[in-house]
């Protein structure tokens, strides 16, 4: 597995989140540059996670089966099936949770794509345990992408 470079316009690596990609602002999901992006790519799997949660990994966003392509844009519509991918539940609503912890706290959050060579063709009602299942043995490139917000 090959290593996937990304950015997210309107932060760096490591940086704060850019309040209108949060809970606290229009909670929209930001846009996606991919840098490296291998020709056997057919889908992308688009995670956000809060790795400061007391549940691991705490899902804020998961969307699977979005066409390979070096952009993605911001704002992906709140529906199960859009035309950027399939939205599985993560904080209990099939679309994208940005980053809100509780006031006075700063949480760390994790985006990760994964590059697939296939669609995996699963209902929005999936877990991201059961979409990472079924897309192990076709990941082709991973890469991760950490902010944080108070």
């Amino acid at each position: 597995m090959f290593n996937l470079e990304f950015t997210c316009t309107g932060m760096k690596n490591g940086d704060k989140f850019p309040i209108e990609h949060t809970g606290r602002g229009k909670n929209i999901s930001p846009e996606f540059i991919i840098k490296n992006l291998s020709n056997h790519a057919e889908t992308l799997i688009i995670t956000l996670e809060d790795i400061s949660h007391p549940i691991k990994n705490f899902t804020h966003w998961i969307i699977w089966d979005m066409p390979a392509k070096n952009k993605i844009p911001q704002a992906i519509p709140a529906e199960k099936y859009t035309e950027f991918g399939i939205q599985g539940i993560a904080y209990g609503f099939h679309r994208y949770a940005g980053a809100k912890p509780p006031k006075h706290t700063t949480h760390k959050y994790k985006f990760t794509i994964y590059a697939l060579d296939c669609l995996l063709d699963l209902k929005a009602c999936s877990t991201k345990r059961k979409v990472l299942k079924k897309a192990k043995n076709h990941i082709i490139q991973k890469g991760e992408f950490l902010g944080y917000f108070e």
